[in-house]
């Protein structure tokens, strides 16, 4: 029998069982549904944190107080917090770092900071940043107006700024060309707007675009105390060259916080690159918890499909017996009911994915992700209905091949 008419006479008992068949087609695309929705989700939220975090410097990385766990000398653990990163520290440390990199000194002041242009002035709800003339390279923050600062402007505490985009949205219309060199006030403290930056959105908690950065010395002067914690990034010139650099950065700065030897460093080094990683294992973790899931779903959907076959069966051994008798092999028929529960499957599946991007796009751009077409979850579920469709489908088909003819033409 060719495999056209074997096809042909599935979607016809599709269609003679429509109710059953529905039924079960939609709990196949419930769990290809929630699968793929998931995955998709995650894959895009995935993608748009791995850009924010390539946002930071793709070749940088951050040296910050140590807060960890050490062993007390009487048993236990005890928390062991590093002395901070002070300015006079991180300022030794950028003159004397010899090496291919640039060096960027900073410190946010407040996050509860009001902007002021006129009879305008914003929500106490903007970051207040003290930063050096190498901060926004290191950073890979691109300026879309005006410049960045320079040493001179640094060195000498400038009352100069940049300012994010969403300050521009409210102080000044939504035109950046309007805020160079005009006077905001953060605070009481008059600032001349020297750049703006481009849009960059919000990372962690945080958004670029709703900041005021202005020279560090500057900044210092208003907030600083002899506590304040101030942070260090280096951004390295050649990705081949980060392993060095962390090196020389420990050793560095082991002589300039009088670590001795012996003693574990008082200090901790991030780099971008083990963020993503760390990002990349917890969404392995996530899609594996997915897919066990779904797999479960949809072996509730082939017990079902197989209870169905098997009642569709019991109702078709006369029909059975009739393709038997004008010549029907035992193959033929077993292909036919195979036949049928995979295309039942695969139009399940069908279903699913769809609903399954749909869902998890619309998911996505509230969580901060991007439109994303998963190929490899679309291929997935095409896999797993394939194999729900033969699981489910073999038994039921086996026992239509092997009826009796002569059985199944008397059954009533």
């Amino acid at each position: 029998m060719p495999f056209s008419e074997i096809l042909s006479m599935a979607f016809q008992s599709i269609r003679t069982n429509m109710l059953r068949a529905v039924l079960t087609l939609l709990i196949i695309a419930f769990g290809i549904m929630a699968l793929v929705g998931i995955l998709t989700a995650i894959d895009a939220i995935a993608y748009s944190l791995n850009d924010n975090f390539s946002g930071l410097g793709a070749n940088s990385f951050s040296v910050e107080r140590k807060w960890g766990e050490v062993k007390s000398n009487r048993g236990g653990r005890r928390q062991k917090i590093g002395e901070p990163i002070r300015f006079d520290d991180a300022r030794e440390f950028k003159e004397r770092f010899i090496f291919p990199a640039k060096v960027s000194i900073s410190f946010r002041a407040t996050r509860l900071a009001t902007v002021k242009y006129l009879d305008k002035k914003t929500n106490p709800n903007i970051t207040f940043l003290g930063v050096d003339e190498n901060y926004f390279d290191v950073k890979g923050l691109d300026i879309e107006y005006g410049r960045g600062f320079s040493r001179m402007e640094v060195e000498d505490g400038q009352p100069k700024a940049l300012i994010g985009q969403d300050i521009v949205k409210q102080l000044f219309d939504d035109k950046p060309e309007k805020a160079l060199d005009q006077i905001i006030q953060v605070g009481n403290i008059r600032y001349r707007v020297i750049g703006v930056l481009k849009s960059k959105g919000s990372s962690m908690g945080s958004s670029q675009d709703r900041a005021v950065y202005a020279p560090v010395l500057n900044v210092k002067s208003l907030y600083g105390t002899a506590d304040t914690d101030y942070d260090l990034v280096i951004g390295v010139l050649n990705a081949k060259d980060m392993e060095a650099a962390q090196s020389e950065t420990i050793g560095l700065l082991r002589m300039i916080r009088k670590v001795r030897p012996g003693e574990d460093e008082d200090f901790e080094i991030f780099a971008s690159d083990s963020l993503v990683s760390i990002l990349k294992e917890n969404t392995t973790n996530l899609r594996l918890a997915t897919i066990a899931i779904g797999l479960m779903t949809l072996l509730g959907a082939a017990i079902g499909l197989m209870n169905i076959m098997l009642v569709s069966v019991t109702e078709r051994t006369r029909e059975i017996g009739i393709y038997k008798a004008l010549g029907a092999t035992r193959r033929s028929i077993l292909t036919q009911f195979l036949t049928e529960a995979i295309v039942i499957c695969q139009i399940g599946g069908l279903l699913g994915i769809f609903l399954g991007i749909l869902v998890g796009n619309i998911v996505t751009p509230l969580l901060g992700g991007s439109f994303l077409i998963p190929w490899g979850w679309m291929f997935l579920g095409f896999a797993l209905c394939m194999i729900v469709g033969v699981v489910s489908g073999f038994y039921p088909a086996m026992k239509a091949a092997r009826l009796d003819p002569i059985e199944s033409l008397r059954y009533e």
